[in-house]
């Protein structure tokens, strides 16, 4: 039978050789008592909890990194082509400008950059330096001629998810699918 007020020694409990005792302290409370190996594994598993908290937090702040680095870089072409936008609104031009049409930019001996309908083509031999075309998008932004027909088709693609708004499935997660063809 246990001691008055405890339990005996491996009484019972087994597991993983940890032995209860109750100890009466000053206020008559339990105590356990235990293997010292077994301290050793808690503190080793606590370590090692540790060791991948800290390894986990790590991980998730390097993807924040990366997305940060790209939102930068997102920021920086952004501002370049506001910049360039704004630019190529104040290239003299001696019509009125209408969004959905191709300008073609040119550049005078005198430096003075002016917009002209005319594609190098169509002047034969140009009497200017050729810069480029741009197309004036609805938006008021400009769109460099190689980029046109990717930018077009980014529109067509949005406009179809416009108008079919109202239709989309409730999803979590992006679908475009139908919407590319």
């Amino acid at each position: 039978m246990a001691a008055a007020g405890g339990a005996e020694p491996g009484g019972g409990g087994g597991g993983a050789g940890l032995a209860l005792a109750l100890v009466e302290g000053g206020a008559g409370r339990a105590a356990r008592v235990g293997d010292p190996g077994d301290l050793v594994a808690l503190a080793r598993q606590v370590q090692q909890a540790g060791d991948f908290v800290r390894a986990n937090a790590c991980n998730r702040l390097t993807v924040i990194a990366e997305q940060i680095r790209y939102l930068q870089e997102q920021a920086r072409k952004v501002l370049e082509e506001a910049n360039r936008d704004a630019d190529l609104h104040h290239v003299a031009c001696n019509f009125v400008k209408k969004p959905g049409n191709v300008y073609y930019l040119y550049r005078r001996d005198s430096g003075q950059r002016y917009f002209s309908l005319l594609s190098p083509k169509e002047w034969g031999t140009s009497p200017h330096e050729f810069l480029g075309a741009y197309k004036l998008q609805h938006d008021m932004s400009w769109t460099p001629f190689e980029d046109i027909e990717r930018r077009d088709s980014e529109i067509n693609i949005l406009d179809k998810l416009l108008s079919r708004q109202a239709v989309l499935p409730l999803c979590t997660e992006p679908n475009f699918q139908g919407l590319t063809k």
